[in-house]
């Protein structure tokens, strides 16, 4: 090989390395940048509002697919095996394709999760999340209702159901009842479609109805009062994977 075709190699290889050192460098800065973001919401505590912000941009990069999986990791296991502090605490149907932690893309120990078909609040439940805000301190509670809900639509149709399966429903009711003319809707039904359109009427509207059950709460009043805490209700796009504040 002559002394040009040495230095030409050489030169490539030079040029190819250098990239490739490029490459390497901007995915560790990028790297570093994430670490140094989650160590931050490790370290601050959220307010209501920050805690909010966070748990939608969460579900923003579900919806975009460009998830972080944070606190996944043996590490975060080890982290909170003797403490937890959640930033949020959701109140969710225990639908099975309404996994909180994934459509918020979050981990171990980000979320307080009370999870009940139809989301509603029973005394265990209140006192489930009465104990998440005052007891771990975390400043959000979401009422999460979605789209198609098994336990709304029993409620809007009001069949028999077996065994204390009827119980969800029966909780849902008074939601149904404050829907404008939802009586005569639930009477007089023409088709598939105006009893579709008044379930998912009927998915905000207890959603609404559970998020004012807990302001029956003194403990959590008093919390809001303080500005300790933020109770927000919020709708889930089976098709989308998108949440909505709805209240």
């Amino acid at each position: 090989m002559s002394r040009q075709n040495k230095f030409i190699d050489r030169r490539q290889f030079l040029k190819i390395a250098g990239v490739g050192f490029s490459v390497a460098a901007s995915s560790l800065l990028g790297y570093a940048r994430s670490a140094q973001a989650a160590v931050i919401e490790d370290i601050e505590p959220d307010s209501p509002n920050t805690a909010l912000q966070r748990l939608l941009a969460g579900n923003q990069r579900f919806v975009q697919q460009k998830l972080r999986h944070p606190h996944q990791s043996q590490t975060r296991l080890h982290e909170v095996a003797t403490a937890q502090h959640p930033f949020a605490t959701l109140l969710s149907c225990a639908d099975s394709r309404v996994p909180a932690e994934i459509l918020f893309d979050l981990g171990i120990g980000d979320l307080f999760d009370v999870r009940i078909a139809g989301n509603i609040v029973t005394t265990e439940a209140l006192g489930s999340l009465e104990y998440a805000a005052a007891m771990l301190g975390t400043p959000l509670i979401m009422v999460l209702g979605h789209e198609r809900c098994g336990a709304v639509t029993a409620a809007v149709q009001g069949k028999p159901l077996p065994g204390q399966i009827s119980s969800f429903a029966k909780a849902i009711e008074p939601a149904i009842t404050t829907l404008s003319s939802a009586n005569a809707q639930l009477n007089h039904k023409s088709n598939n479609k105006s009893e579709s359109d008044l379930i998912e009427n009927a998915v905000v509207a207890n959603v609404q109805y559970q998020v004012k059950k807990l302001e029956r709460s003194d403990l959590l009043m008093q919390l809001v009062g303080e500005g300790k805490l933020k109770i927000v209700g919020g709708r889930y796009d089976l098709d989308t994977g998108e949440v909505a504040i709805v209240t």
